[in-house]
């Protein structure tokens, strides 16, 4: 198939996929021109909405549903919409999205709606006791729904270590464990944590945690969870190494088992992505910045199709 932009009328990134009411519907984030300079805080990724696009299969056109939710809108944000996920209960479209609030620090807050694509309408404070980016929310067979989170340099989950914000924090880079993203259950209404957030442990195959200095499998942003044949697959980026990798458990909760790497580095800094299931066949949802020759904060929403090997590993895939 085709390796195209989903959408090329504007930048898109961070894409999370869900199948809703038969359709996949991309939730990812809105590049814009930030007129930012460039650094490792990622001042240059300034989004301010979030738009919902779909596709009736993946290897169909997608459709642009439009705004879906503006900064404007979200009374404890003060800017920096970044990558998003959703989920649906009890009748209801959730969306989860990080932002920074009015005194930047990054949080996590959560806007519904009845349709899949919005309009969403935002919570007025953000979820009690969350911090850092890049929510995945996830929904187990039993009907538990889980929340993974965490992103380091910009999004400041190096600030969080000892419980309390650190704004001059870093992460560890030696041969000291590297930090781990988060995992929260959530509260029956969605709106949320049921308890407080643990770390997800990403251990090697000899059941060690993966040192900060292992920058080629340790965890630094963009979790995401899906399960395969009774298995938990944690996926995410490596972030300064440019890699999707992904670990395996037998509980949603780990430690998660390291296993490999899912796709090689993209044109431009970051890496993000999703994994979803549509008639039987898996696909896999990322961004390059090839529409844009390469510009970092102006992003493309991708896909191709995910295959697995027999004993249950992913397939290595080229962008």
């Amino acid at each position: 198939m085709s390796k195209q932009p989903l959408i090329s009328q504007f930048f898109t990134a961070d894409p999370s996929a869900h199948v809703f009411e038969g359709r996949v519907f991309i939730y990812p984030s809105h590049d814009l021109d930030a007129n930012a300079a460039e650094n490792d805080l990622g001042d240059q990724y300034a989004m301010t909405d979030y738009r919902v696009i779909s596709q009736s299969h993946p290897d169909g056109p997608a459709t642009d549903h439009g705004e879906a939710l503006h900064l404007r809108d979200v009374p404890w944000a003060s800017k920096q919409l970044w990558a998003p996920d959703a989920a649906f209960r009890n009748g209801r479209y959730y969306l989860y999205f990080p932002a920074r609030d009015k005194d930047g620090i990054f949080r996590v807050g959560v806007a519904t709606s009845n349709r899949p694509e919005g309009p969403f309408k935002a919570e007025p404070a953000p979820i009690k006791g969350s911090f850092s980016i890049d929510p995945c929310v996830f929904r187990d067979d039993d009907g538990e729904f889980y929340m993974y989170f965490g992103g380091i340099w910009g999004g400041q989950l190096q600030c969080w270590t000892t419980g309390i914000f650190a704004r001059q924090a870093r992460e560890p880079v030696d041969g000291t464990p590297a930090l781990s993203p988060k995992v929260a259950k959530l509260t029956a209404d969605m709106l949320q944590f049921a308890v407080p957030p643990r770390d997800a442990v990403i251990i090697d195959a000899d059941g060690a945690p993966l040192k900060g200095s292992d920058t080629d499998r340790r965890y630094f942003e963009g979790p995401w969870m899906h399960k395969y044949k009774g298995t938990y697959y944690l996926s995410y980026s490596t972030g300064d190494t440019h890699y999707l990798v992904y670990a395996t458990s037998d509980k949603p909760t780990g430690p998660f088992t390291f296993r490999g790497r899912m796709l090689s580095p993209v044109l431009g800094w970051t890496t993000h992505h999703s994994i979803v299931e549509f008639d039987g066949r898996w696909w896999l949802y990322y961004h390059d910045a090839s529409l844009s020759g390469g510009i970092s904060y102006k992003r493309s929403v991708k896909v191709q199709e995910l295959f697995y090997e027999a004993d249950g590993s992913i397939r290595a895939m080229e962008p």
